[in-house]
Formats: C-alpha cells, sequence, structure tokens
C-alpha cells in the first residue's frame, strides 16, 4: 500500500479541521449537550469514518478496506471502554457537566497526538525487527486476562489507577482547590495554579497512554499498514465525545463489555503469534525459518471482532434489564 505524502498531509488537515470545527461549534460556549445534540453528532462522525472507509476500499482495494473497518470496530470498542474511565474521573473530580465537553475533546487531542508517536514507533520497530509481532501478541494475551481479571469490579481498579496520576501530578504543580469557569490556569493569591479542570485534562491524557499500550499493538494484528492505523485511530476517537453523553447511564449497563474486549485482545494476540511465526527469523525457533501455520483472514477477524461485540452488547443489556427489573 503506497500513501503519498500528499495523501499523509491532505488527511491530517482533515483530520484537524474536523476537531477545530467541534471545538467552536459545540464546546467553545460553555453547556450540557442534549440527546439529540449527542445522538446526531455521534451518527455524523460515524458516517464519516465509514464514508472514508470507502475511500480506502475504493483507493487500495478490498483487502485494505477491510483491514481499515476492523481496526476502526476494534478501536471504537476499546474507547468505549475509555468512557467507563471518563466517567470516574469526572465524578471523582465532580466536573460540572457544561465543563466537561472541553475537557474531554482537548483530552482526545492530546491522546491522538501521544498515539502517533506511539504508531510511529511501532511502524519503526516492525519494519527493522519482525520478532516484535511476538511481543505485541504476548503483550496482548497478557492484557486479556489482566482485563478479565479485573472485570469484576473495574471501577475500583480504574479509582486507584487516577488516584495515583493525581498525586504525581500534584507533586509537580501546584493546584487550585477550585474551579475557575472553563479556565485552564487561574491566579489564588496573586500565584499562578493549575484549576482542576487542567488536571482532570492530564489525568486523562496520561490515562489514554496506558489504553494506547494494548489498542496500538492491538490495531497492528490487524494491519501492518501505519496510514490504516493512524486513521483507524483517529475516526474511532473522534465523536467519542458525542459518545460519552449519548451512552451516559447506559454505560453500568454494559456489564459483559470487558469480557468481549478481553476475548478480542486475546483473539488479536493469537493472529500476531500466528503472523511471527509465519515471518519468523528467531534462530532458536525453527532455526530462523518460517513456521507453516494458518494466519488468521481480515474476514474472519472482522467476523470475529463483530460477532463477539455483538454478543455482548445484547447479553449486557438483556440480563441488566432484568436485573433492573427484579429490583
Amino acid at each position: 500500500m503506497h500513501v503519498s505524502l500528499t495523501t499523509w498531509i491532505v488527511t491530517g488537515l482533515v483530520i484537524l479541521g474536523l476537531f477545530v470545527f467541534d471545538f467552536f461549534a459545540h464546546v467553545r460556549t460553555p453547556h450540557e449537550p442534549t440527546l439529540r445534540e449527542s445522538g446526531f453528532w455521534s451518527a455524523v462522525y460515524i458516517a464519516i469514518a465509514i464514508a472514508f472507509g470507502g475511500f480506502v476500499w475504493w483507493e487500495w482495494g478490498g483487502v485494505y478496506g477491510g483491514e481499515y473497518f476492523a481496526g476502526y470496530v476494534t478501536e471504537k470498542a476499546l474507547s468505549v471502554d475509555n468512557l467507563f474511565v471518563f466517567v470516574v474521573i469526572m465524578a471523582k473530580f465532580a466536573v460540572p457537566k457544561i465543563y466537561q465537553q472541553k475537557v474531554l475533546l482537548l483530552g482526545i487531542v492530546m491522546a491522538l497526538v501521544m498515539r502517533g508517536a506511539f504508531i510511529a514507533v511501532g511502524a519503526a520497530a516492525i519494519n527493522t525487527y519482525s520478532w516484535v509481532f511476538y511481543l505485541f501478541g504476548l503483550f496482548l494475551l497478557l492484557t486479556a486476562v489482566k482485563l478479565l481479571t479485573e472485570s469484576d469490579a473495574p471501577v475500583e481498579h480504574e479509582k486507584e489507577r487516577e488516584g495515583r496520576l493525581e498525586r504525581m501530578v500534584k507533586k509537580f504543580f501546584r493546584t487550585s482547590d477550585t474551579y475557575d469557569g472553563d479556565r485552564l490556569i487561574t491566579k489564588v493569591d496573586g500565584k499562578r495554579m493549575i484549576t482542576p479542570l487542567l488536571l482532570v485534562l492530564v489525568v486523562i491524557g496520561f490515562t489514554d497512554v496506558l489504553f494506547a499500550l494494548d489498542s496500538i499493538p492491538a490495531i497492528y494484528g490487524l494491519t501492518q499498514e501505519p496510514y490504516l492505523v493512524f486513521t483507524a485511530n483517529a475516526f474511532a476517537l473522534m465523536g467519542l465525545r458525542q459518545l460519552y453523553f449519548l451512552l451516559g447511564g447506559l454505560l453500568d449497563k454494559l456489564i459483559y463489555l470487558s469480557y468481549g474486549l478481553s476475548l478480542i485482545l486475546a483473539f488479536i494476540g493469537v493472529k500476531l503469534v500466528l503472523h511471527a511465526l509465519h515471518e519468523n527469523t528467531l534462530g532458536f525457533i525453527n532455526g530462523g525459518e518460517s513456521v507453516h501455520v494458518p494466519e488468521i483472514s481480515t474476514p474472519l477477524s472482522l467476523a470475529v471482532i463483530g460477532g463477539t461485540l455483538l454478543v455482548t452488547t445484547v447479553a449486557s443489556l438483556v440480563v441488566s434489564k432484568r436485573r433492573d427489573a427484579s429490583v
């Protein structure tokens, strides 16, 4: 897949333009978005992502189009898991709802910039060392096990992580105890301090670094094209702000989502290990020669990822509805 520098620049400008539009159209004036507003714009950004997938399919063929859609669906599912963390952070810092949009949008932009760095490093590592696929695969398998073991009390685990991040930030910066509108920096007794809003932004940004540690290897298990990895991440993160307000109280009803994501990460981990064996160059494995193992196709990956998300979502909603009815 050949992607020209011009295509990279145009794509970057389009993505940047969408974020700038989002800021001036919806975030600049503090307000709590309605369900209708959130639903409409969430659908718009999903439609844009699908339209871009159609462009990839038309320009580079069905193989790369399928890889993009598999990556996008996976990253979107993992980003929904991020929303659980965002809810915990917003509640912990008691962020007023009218200011939550600004924090979320700026945090998502920070996340995309940092993920861009991860993607560049991952691409360079893959191009230089084929055995990196072994590391990615094993890391995803361990992450899947960790996610499964934490699914019993995810909120408590997240509170513990955010508490450590908060203490680290406060160690290096002076922070005020009260909000000053939607300002990120304020003055208290003549001294400049960061407001709780900026503290929340920093915590959200660094938290996404932790999420990128599993999401980037996961998408590299579906495509090795940096352009597809970046755009799938960008379009998955885009609209996440609207999705946060759209889902609202529905998040606590997705009780089996962690199990589904754990299965998806394990599946991609196995796919990466099989690919690593097929591309093997390590001398202590089959004398440094390729190992003849079956490789998992993109259509199968799409089927497994989509099917897992569908089953876990439906099962979660059905069980949650029965549970609420019995209370």
